[in-house]
């Protein structure tokens, strides 16, 4: 693959918070004749130089349209992935593990030079919260009791042995902290607090207090600035993991500030509890384990991808949440299945 001629891409969960932003930096790269995004269903979204294809990953009959769209291709982005619902682990298990599988497959049956599959920080095993983080080599075991830590974890051990089967191919594995971006706030929402949570209720006015808890440091990024350092990857010549964050680290002290809401330290087991009570009586869609996972994941360092990549974000992290609740505020959303903007309360 020659970044002289023009490349055709196919990109998986492409009308997802992440797909939309990689379809549109590939579409504007010249170096990118097409792009094919493939979804469970088809968007009203338009983007450049991008045509839509409708693909349930978690279908046996998904095998055989992979093997068709990814004839002829020159890389395949894999970014699809299911979240909910997480009170039945077997559902997110098909689509995000076995379907993933199939990809895999696929790509190799088509003689797809290159596969970029997105990872995650939730892949890592539990580590510091200091800076400046991890690199690539800290181990990818997860946090064995949140299904979206498990299976992440598992598809490390998926490439790492398809690897050694397919060295032809061009495998990267993109390691992103949490991404965010006003066009995807609605469908965050959704996912991870629930359709009945008003968006307007996240302002200081109303939510005076941010819990101080141990282990509250994250990292964050806008998802256009992870979509570039996909993109990079597609066009270039390298391989492996690349951890993808922006500065600052995201803490309760932050938080306080974002919301203007005053930082009190609060006993980890107290809000857990709390959570606890609302996933079992399905009043929260998001369950306690990733709680106690994004207690435990380590920050990162991103030096491989900005030396390797040539990556640099362009959004600090306090202005990718910035940009998120707004969205949440106005109910914002991209015109996609996933994304379609709504207003709860």
């Amino acid at each position: 693959m020659s970044p002289e001629t023009g490349l055709r891409v196919v990109v998986t969960g492409a009308t997802g918070n992440v797909g939309t932003s990689v379809v549109k930096a590939l579409g504007d790269d010249p170096r990118i004749d097409s792009v094919v995004g493939l979804a469970r269903r088809i968007p009203a979204m338009t983007a450049r130089k991008t045509r839509w294809a409708a693909v349930d990953l978690a279908a046996d009959s998904a095998t055989d349209r992979l093997h068709e769209l990814f004839a002829g291709a020159d890389a395949v982005v894999h970014l699809a992935w299911r979240f909910q619902p997480t009170h039945d682990p077997v559902i997110t298990w098909e689509t995000n593990v076995l379907g993933s599988l199939r990809v895999f497959d696929a790509v190799a049956a088509a003689g797809v030079p290159a596969v970029v599959h997105a990872s995650s920080v939730g892949a890592y095993a539990p580590g510091p919260k200091t800076e400046p983080g991890v690199d690539e080599s800290w181990p990818t075991h997860g946090w064995p009791d949140a299904a979206y830590c498990r299976e992440k974890a598992y598809l490390e051990r998926v490439l790492d042995a398809y690897e050694l089967r397919h060295p032809e191919i061009r495998v990267l594995r993109m390691r992103p902290g949490f991404l965010f971006k006003e066009g995807a706030a609605s469908e965050q929402r959704r996912i991870f607090a629930g359709r009945l949570m008003p968006g307007p209720l996240i302002r200081s006015a109303l939510l005076p207090v941010v819990p101080d808890l141990e282990g509250l440091r994250f990292q964050v990024l806008h998802t256009d600035d992870a979509a570039q350092a996909y993109r990079l990857a597609v066009l270039g010549g390298v391989r492996g993991a690349f951890n993808l964050a922006a500065e600052p680290t995201v803490d309760a002290e932050v938080l306080g500030e974002l919301l203007q809401a005053r930082v009190v330290r609060i006993p980890r087991q107290v809000v857990r509890t709390a959570l606890s009570t609302a996933w079992s009586l399905h009043l929260a869609p998001a369950s306690p384990h990733l709680f106690d996972a994004v207690l435990r994941l380590p920050l990162l360092n991103t030096a491989r991808a900005r030396s390797e990549l040539g990556w640099q974000p362009t959004w600090s992290s306090t202005e990718a949440i910035e940009e998120f609740l707004r969205g949440v505020r106005r109910g914002s959303g991209e015109p996609t299945p996933p994304l379609v903007g709504r207003k709860a309360g």
